[in-house]
């Protein structure tokens, strides 16, 4: 069976008050907690025990300034209710309120810088403690999460560099390519056009020339390099003395 309805009334046990006061404490504080994170909101809770034990908690903001908040809303509000026509009478008496107040952010922010903390007892500097371990906790996230966004900036741009270079590279490599082949060709072109330069023609084929022999033999060679031995026949003119001999060997005689 599913469990009853309670109905709301005092608990005249004083044991069992203590106790479901304790436990109801405890949930409320962690309901107040719980919408303070969720919500991002300023919850201030004020909890008196029957003996006037005081518990309290209050969201990242210090109480002090939710219930100045409080009161400037509210003074607001009644403000706005009773209009401007007591605004004289409600100025003078605003002044030492707004005196005190000022004194007492002017101190909040002394105990945040680490100043003029020797009034403050254990409960205050454990409250204050938590207090700056929260606003370092917002702080760090902030600053780790612009250190992720500028590292993954960075990744993105080192990224975007590596590909255009790539993409440089291969520009690169087809140029050298052309360029390489462009030579080869270009080689080509002038090895035959020097080849065909250099070519000499043919030799003329020679003719045979006989030996300037007076008689005997001779070698007529011929086109194919094969010689030939050819004999020499004297002239009949040849074994006569021309006359101009005869006399001048007569002449020598006398």
């Amino acid at each position: 069976m599913g469990r009853g309805r309670v109905q709301l009334r005092r608990i005249e046990n004083k044991v069992s008050r203590q106790v479901t006061f304790s436990k109801r404490r405890t949930g409320l504080l962690k309901k107040a907690h719980e919408i303070s994170v969720l919500c991002d909101a300023d919850v201030a809770l004020i909890v008196f025990s029957n003996k006037g034990k005081l518990f309290e908690f209050s969201s990242d903001s210090s109480m002090d300034q939710i219930l100045e908040k409080y009161e400037r809303y509210s003074y607001s509000e009644q403000h706005f209710m009773t209009g401007t026509s007591e605004t004289q009478d409600i100025w003078p008496a605003e002044f030492p309120k707004l005196m005190s107040r000022l004194e007492v952010l002017q101190r909040n922010i002394s105990h945040y810088t680490g100043q003029e903390l020797d009034p403050l007892s254990s409960r205050e500097l454990q409250h204050l403690e938590q207090q700056i371990d929260t606003a370092l906790k917002r702080v760090r996230l902030r600053k780790n999460q612009l250190m992720h966004d500028s590292v993954s900036e960075l990744q993105k741009k080192g990224k975007a560099l590596q590909e255009h270079n790539n993409l440089l590279a291969k520009k690169l490599q087809e140029k050298e390519k052309t360029l390489n082949d462009q030579h080869a060709q270009w080689e080509q072109q002038n090895l035959a056009e020097n080849s065909s330069a250099f070519i000499l023609p043919p030799p003329p084929p020679q003719l045979p020339f006989p030996a300037l022999t007076i008689g005997g033999t001779f070698q007529v060679r011929g086109v194919n390099g094969d010689t030939r031995a050819h004999q020499t026949q004297p002239s009949s003119s040849s074994t006569h003395i021309p006359p101009w001999m005869i006399r001048h060997v007569n002449g020598l005689e006398d």
